[in-house]
């Protein structure tokens, strides 16, 4: 029954993620992906904070479930790749970095959170 978690937290991931770039295009409406860098940072705090968890059930339908339905790294390289193409190639820079860091601080602090837990 694993597979069931994994699924369940997929089913909330995968529209997560879509209607969070929906929403954030259409208030930014401007060039950089917003809307998958907010998904990644948002997965990688809840990442961080499943780490912290010991129940195998959470790491199956938080971890794998739903930040991997949430998260995308096709999208984020996709996205980079486009952005350089269309002669954006500060933006491409800085999504690259941006998410980098704020993905590394977001697994960060979830994991401080989740000792901050116990």
């Amino acid at each position: 029954m694993n597979w069931l978690a994994v699924l369940l937290g997929a089913a909330v991931g995968a529209p997560l993620r879509y209607l969070t770039d929906l929403a954030l295009r259409a208030r930014r409406g401007s060039a950089f992906p917003w809307g998958t860098f907010a998904v990644n940072v948002a997965g990688s705090f809840v990442l961080g904070l499943v780490a912290g968890t010991t129940t195998a059930r959470a790491h199956l339908l938080l971890g794998t479930g739903l930040c991997g339905a949430l998260t995308t790294y096709s999208t984020f390289s996709y996205e980079t790749l486009k952005l350089y193409e269309d002669g954006a190639k500060r933006l491409a820079v800085l999504n690259v970095a941006g998410s980098l860091a704020a993905g590394l601080g977001a697994v960060w602090l979830g994991v401080e959170a989740a000792a901050g837990l116990r």
